[in-house]
């Protein structure tokens, strides 16, 4: 046996133990779901059932957590992809000195405990403001607290990733729409925005992918509403039952879904792009003859 073998045996078996380590957890919790006893049981499997995924269906707390955290989820990429584009673009225009500052002002949010986070945005809108009676009814509520407080560090991250598209932008393209007799407003819409297209659809998922399941801060500025992740929480605690299971088993299968319908899409765009590339090669070797 020669070391190449060795290591890579060792490589194998590093391999099989990670991917265990990570997928195991989810493939017991995927087979508790149909498993028939009350309590979570992988084995023996006495019995498949789809009676949980009934169950999931009909409680109430679930339903109501996970309604408000889809109301949240989009009132979040409602705010902070555009203040993440606007930051990004500022920061790609302004003095190369001040980026610095401006940067660390924008991304610091990124730093600051969830928890710390969460209670100062209820204390702000409490106390800060002096809110009268219209502005308690219309903000000093647990949904719109959430959405105000994801938003506040959710909107860095929207930021870095519209900033890496922005940095690849040609600024030769506004001057050219420009000198054209393009409005400022026309080079924005019809020049600036398709490209960053890709960045702003991939910020839009990030930032409700990081609303969905943030628990520190919307543990604090809920309130006495409910999100799924509260609920969830919530319910480990009193002990976990075979409906989260289910629910689990969900959001597994709508993960890969996602997942395979994005890169079936993303081949058959390559290959319609090589396609097009490819017939333009022949018909420049047709010129050519």
């Amino acid at each position: 046996m020669t070391s190449g073998k060795v290591m890579k045996a060792m490589l194998g078996f590093y391999i099989a133990i990670f991917l265990l380590y990570l997928f195991g957890p989810l493939m017991v919790m995927s087979v508790t779901a149909f498993n028939t006893p009350t309590y979570p049981q992988a084995y023996p499997f006495e019995g498949f059932t789809l009676e949980w995924f009934g169950k999931l269906w009909e409680h109430r707390l679930l339903m109501e957590g996970l309604r408000n955290s889809l109301i949240i989820g989009v009132g979040v990429v409602v705010i902070s992809v555009p203040i993440g584009l606007a930051a990004s673009i500022i920061m790609n225009q302004i003095y190369h000195r001040a980026r610095s500052l401006f940067y660390l002002v924008t991304v610091s949010p990124l730093l600051t405990p969830g928890v710390i986070i969460g209670i100062s945005t209820v204390i702000f809108w409490k106390d800060a403001l002096g809110l009268t009676d219209f502005t308690k009814a219309t903000f000093y509520k647990g949904i719109v607290l959430s959405i105000l407080g994801q938003s506040s560090f959710v909107a860095a991250y929207c930021l870095l990733i519209i900033m890496a598209r922005l940095t690849r932008f040609d600024r030769a393209q506004e001057e050219a729409a420009l000198d054209l007799g393009a409005s400022y407003p026309q080079v924005f819409w019809h020049v600036l925005l398709p490209f960053l297209k890709p960045a702003l659809l991939s910020a839009s998922v990030i930032a409700f992918l990081s609303s969905f399941e943030n628990f520190n801060t919307t543990t604090f500025a809920i309130l006495a509403d409910k999100t799924l992740v509260t609920v969830l929480a919530g319910e480990a605690r009193q002990g976990t039952t075979p409906v989260l299971s289910a629910l689990a088993v969900i959001i597994i299968t709508l993960s890969l879904l996602g997942a395979l319908t994005y890169e079936l899409l993303k081949r058959r765009e390559e290959a319609a792009a090589e396609r097009v590339k490819e017939n333009a090669r022949i018909a420049e070797r047709g010129e050519a003859v």
